[in-house]
């Protein structure tokens, strides 16, 4: 006997769910619901840990600790702001935890030390080719030392700023709250960051 109630209670459980659907089944406990929010946004994540850090090691276990965070504190999520802006304040404390404790050792650094100078191996772009320039490449190199070390030298915060701005491509308005500021305190703070690196790279300009 055909039944059109439960053909359309049927249909209803098979649609996918779209974000706030994945999210308020995930808070319910729907294992499945928040391993598909994880695979939104695993790759966002990684990138910017590794943006931020600079260290495959140290953003491998920002990812799984920022996940964790996120799983465990899932049910506090009250939809007050974006669940995008929610996740990254989430990542972006872990990352702030981690600048703020790094100790800077050669071997957990990904800047590592050539006969050209300091060499930052996550920025490094080699050329490749019979048409490769030995003078480019050694510019790159160059370049890519003194972004390494101009970025270390801003605190934890303009670094993040920075990093959320030119790397993420966010407004200012977003990283504002994502870090629990306003548009103006990041405005300023992104000022301060982008005046430090042009005094370190003024050399390459």
């Amino acid at each position: 006997m055909y039944d059109a109630a439960t053909e359309t209670v049927n249909a209803t459980l098979a649609a996918p769910l779209d974000e706030t659907g994945l999210i308020r089944a995930a808070q319910s406990g729907d294992a499945d619901a928040f391993e598909r929010l994880v695979r939104a946004y695993d790759q966002s994540v990684l990138r910017i840990a590794m943006n931020l850090l600079r260290s495959p090691d140290e953003a491998r276990d920002v990812y799984q600790e920022a996940f964790l965070k996120i799983f465990r504190n899932l049910r506090q999520f009250r939809f007050d702001c974006s669940f995008h802006t929610w996740l990254y304040r989430v990542v972006t404390n872990v990352c702030f935890d981690h600048l703020r404790r790094r100790k800077v050792r050669k071997e957990d650094s990904t800047v590592v030390e050539t006969q050209d100078g300091l060499v930052d191996q996550v920025t490094q772009i080699e050329e490749v080719g019979p048409a490769a320039n030995p003078e480019r490449q050694t510019w790159n190199r160059e370049l890519s030392a003194g972004i390494a070390a101009a970025l270390q030298e801003l605190t934890p915060r303009e670094r993040m700023v920075f990093e959320l701005r030119h790397y993420e491509g966010l407004r200012l308005r977003a990283i504002g709250e994502i870090l629990g500021t306003s548009e103006e305190a990041a405005k300023n703070c992104l000022f301060r960051a982008t005046q430090k690196m042009r005094t370190r790279l003024e050399a390459f300009v």
